[in-house]
């Protein structure tokens, strides 16, 4: 992982095939996440072993088969790129042996994983399955899509992409993840998340713009996020603005104390909850009807 001396939390690609995106715990000092993405051409074999760890590979464009020790898949309506469709998403249990096969003329794939001492079964989550949700109004809408969402089965891991449309903003109004906090009937209300935006952009010149801060602005950084940079987020309030004129896709990896996504939001921001006269007409951007 290379990260961009001005911006700390911005890590730049590191190839353009292969292994392109690397983020490591080892590097970054976190105790859990992990996120790297590979490209892979027509019959090239990813094979490996998750050991102690969970997986889950995100299909961000082409088509693949996979064999396990725990069962066999194959994506036969995988997406041409992250704006044409819903990904596939395959979720394997520490200790399962596997090889990968890339199906098309290139296949790109991201994947986190993180430690467990937990067994959990294997899942091959197809695009029809991913719920949709259109959050936020006026020109903070956006899409998200749960890929691996609170409640599925596994240990830590939750993984969601976002979509969010040309000159607008998302992660906004603004919230963190940071503390754990539990209530009184003892419901999580906020869970210690370390997290991963990786970024896709619908042209190659496009950017979004990412800030990450704290309470008392000990951090308080703002990052420009062009195709398949990573911004990190190991603390603090995290909104997102996507360029005029570019469309912006980013893929949430999150794990930590809980297989959540509860929050806090920032409390200077919260009025604006109240203050949406509608939804932007462009989202949803995708759905898996546009999978070929």
């Amino acid at each position: 992982m290379k990260i961009d001396k001005k911006y700390r939390l911005l890590a730049k690609p590191q190839a353009e095939k292969g292994v392109y995106q690397s983020v490591l715990k080892e590097e970054t000092g976190w105790q859990f996440l992990n996120f790297e993405a590979r490209l892979m051409e027509k019959g090239e074999t990813w094979t490996g072993n998750t050991g102690q760890n969970e997986y889950a590979i995100i299909l961000l464009g082409g088509n693949y088969s996979v064999k396990t020790d725990k069962g066999n898949w194959e994506t036969v309506n995988g997406r041409k790129d992250v704006f044409s469709g819903i990904a596939h998403s395959l979720y394997l249990p520490r200790n399962t042996s596997f090889e990968l096969t890339a199906k098309s003329d290139l296949l790109d794939i991201a994947y986190g994983w993180c430690e467990t001492d937990e067994d959990h079964p294997a899942y091959f989550k197809r695009p029809e399955e991913a719920a949709i949700e259109i959050r936020g109004g006026d020109n903070a809408t956006r899409q998200i899509n749960s890929l691996i969402q609170p409640g599925f089965d596994c240990h830590r891991l939750v993984s969601v992409e976002v979509y969010t449309p040309s000159g607008n903003w998302s992660s906004f109004p603004a919230h963190k993840h940071d503390v754990r906090k539990v209530d009184a009937d003892g419901n999580v209300t906020e869970a210690r998340l370390e997290e991963t935006y990786f970024y896709k952009i619908d042209k190659p010149q496009g950017f979004a713009i990412q800030q990450v801060y704290n309470d008392d602005r000990s951090l308080d950084e703002i990052a420009v996020a062009r195709n398949n940079d990573v911004v990190l987020v190991p603390e603090g309030y995290h909104p997102v603005a996507a360029g005029h004129g570019y469309n912006v896709y980013y893929l949430n990896f999150l794990t930590g104390s809980d297989q959540a996504l509860a929050n806090t939001d920032d409390p200077d921001h919260q009025w604006i909850y109240n203050s949406w006269k509608g939804r932007d007409p462009r989202v949803p951007m995708v759905t898996a009807d546009m999978n070929k």
